[in-house]
């Protein structure tokens, strides 16, 4: 930035040398009638000129790398920020906020850098220079040009302190215009389904038009701006002819110093009338910039601890809650789990049941730590979850829920996602336990592309290639939020015959809606208002609790109406 602001200044200085040579041409060789000196001169003017243009062309090769490459590294910065940033944060923030912050942000922090703060500084200091070679040209036509750009520092604070709100609201509403067209987009087939595309139709619109009429105001506020930029130097121009007129007349000046004078104060629109526009894009920057760091600035609550315990290699995945209790941030203390006792011994195959908001998929969660117990502790073979290093945490413990996410990315991609360095016997053997033979007859099988978060597979599918996803990297602990919602009778058949070899060896958290499912447990745990109130075999529980009955049949009179 200092090699291209440099380069820029020198450029600068090269346009305003020429006038200087333009007065030599016409008060020596012109007023005298002699050519002698001319060539020189004008020889003068060309190597200037062309210094001129070769140190602008310098200021952009200097300044483009690094400035992509600042946006890159913010880009990087924010994206792992993102990703290191807790389940909360994602709940409470539109992707379309954070995506706008992401591209559009970042590339007006990269115009700022690469051209706006360079010319922002350099014609600023150039104007001063200008102004200096006025006063020595002539100190009125000097202060004629000075009275003229003052006023210029206090129109230029009133507008921007408006365009700087203008700038803010803006962003703000390209953000929310970009979540509903990814809204949009992600639910094509609902909107179809419902006959509701008019509806989000008529929002997008009502957005637009909005941002239609924030651009407006800030194009109305900017042109005001300009109008006064513009029209203040033009009025300089004019008093310099006016006054340097009489003052030829009288003999006081001469015309080379008229015309150099002119001819300066022309030079010096450009950096007059770029600050208008200068100062608009400070504001968008800086707006940018506060826009970004609001996510950049946001707290990672879930870290690795500084001296992170270790496990085994093989983890022999002994699960325990202890009086495990959790609060969603903002609820006032409103607690979701309220002391849960729970021992997954290993190899173990827990069930977890419970009615619908119960706090089965919150319990779940707090496993690989994807939230943190807000009291209580859970341990992974006798080590706190939060003594551990998430990756290995993360090694240890898999998951696989109940909506599964797939990325634009082939079914052997999404599969591996699952375990680093996984192999193709790993994926295959993977693919066999979920019962998911169907990629075979995929069109270019394994390396088949599925389309944005897999919606060009079934519902039953997308959860099958989800559980090999979990299962692939052998985890010691997984953690299965009702896996098999989605399947059919003869499909979750074979699914549960083949889990049964897997969780032999495995630790397993298993949230159940349906009976079936929780006949692949060794116990069940039945979850009611936050807390664990029965815990047995499936039979002894079926034979001895009421509640446990009620709900199993309330399980299966769903799970019939499904399938009806």
């Amino acid at each position: 930035m200092l090699g291209s602001g440099t380069a820029v200044f020198c450029s600068m200085l090269c346009g305003l040398a020429i006038p200087l040579l333009i007065q030599r041409i016409l008060d020596g060789p012109v007023a005298h009638h002699d050519t002698g000196g001319l060539a020189l001169l004008v020889t003068g003017i060309a190597v200037v000129g062309t210094g001129e243009a070769l140190l602008f062309y310098l200021r952009r090769r200097l300044i483009a790398g690094p400035s992509t490459s600042v946006e890159a590294r913010l880009r990087d910065d924010l994206y792992h920020h993102l990703q290191s940033l807790p389940i909360a944060f994602h709940d409470r923030w539109q992707s379309g906020q954070l995506l706008s912050r992401a591209v559009s942000d970042l590339s007006t922090l990269r115009r700022f850098i690469a051209f706006a703060l360079i010319f922002l500084i350099t014609n600023t200091v150039v104007l001063v220079v200008g102004l200096v070679v006025l006063f020595v040209l002539s100190p009125t036509l000097g202060i004629i040009s000075l009275v003229c750009a003052a006023p210029l520092i206090l129109i230029s604070t009133l507008y921007e302190s408006k365009y700087a709100v203008l700038a803010r609201r803006s962003q703000d509403q390209n953000g929310d215009l970009a979540t509903t067209v990814e809204e949009s987009v992600l639910g094509v087939r609902v909107l179809k389904a419902f006959g509701r595309g008019r509806h989000l139709a008529d929002r997008f619109a009502r957005e637009a038009k909005e941002l239609r009429r924030t651009e407006l105001r800030k194009v109305h506020t900017v042109g005001l701006l300009w109008a006064a930029i513009i029209v203040l130097p033009e009025f300089a121009i004019g008093g310099q002819l006016l006054f340097g007129t009489f003052a030829i007349v009288d003999g006081t000046m001469t015309v080379g110093t008229l015309v150099a004078g002119v001819a300066v104060a022309t030079y010096l629109r450009w950096p007059t009338d770029s600050i208008g526009w200068l100062l608009a894009e400070t504001n968008q920057a800086a707006t940018a910039a506060a826009r970004y760091f609001e996510v950049l600035d946001a707290e990672i609550t879930i870290t690795s601890p500084a001296h992170p315990k270790s496990l085994p290699a093989k983890a022999r995945g002994h699960v325990r809650f202890d009086d495990v209790r959790f609060a969603y941030p903002g609820s006032e203390g409103e607690e979701v789990l309220r002391g849960i006792n729970l021992d997954l011994r290993p190899g173990e195959t827990v069930a977890l049941v419970g009615a619908t908001g119960s706090g089965k998929t919150t319990l779940t969660a707090l496993v690989g730590r994807l939230a943190d117990v807000t009291g209580g502790r859970i341990t992974v073979d006798g080590v706190d979850v939060r003594d551990l290093d998430l990756a290995d945490l993360r090694t240890t413990v898999a998951t696989a829920f109940e909506e599964p996410v797939l990325f634009s990315a082939s079914v052997r991609e999404n599969v591996a996602l699952g375990a680093t360095g996984a192999t193709e016997a790993d994926v295959r053997q993977a693919l066999q336990v979920a019962a998911a033979d169907f990629v075979d007859d995929l069109p270019w099988g394994l390396d088949t592309r599925i389309g944005e978060q897999g919606l060009s597979l079934s519902g039953g599918q997308r959860q099958r290639l989800a559980l090999a996803r979990a299962v692939v990297g052998r985890p010691s602990v997984l953690v299965l939020d009702d896996p098999l919602s989605a399947l059919d009778v003869h499909t979750e058949a074979e699914v549960e015959h083949a889990l049964r070899s897997v969780l032999s060896d495995v630790t397993a958290l298993v949230v159940a809606h349906r009976s079936s499912t929780v006949q692949l447990a060794d116990r069940v745990a039945m979850l009611s208002d936050g807390k664990i109130t029965a815990i047995g075999h499936h039979s002894d529980l079926l034979a001895t609790n009421e509640n446990y009955r009620a709900m199993l049949s309330t399980m299966d009179e769903e799970r019939d109406e499904v399938v009806a």
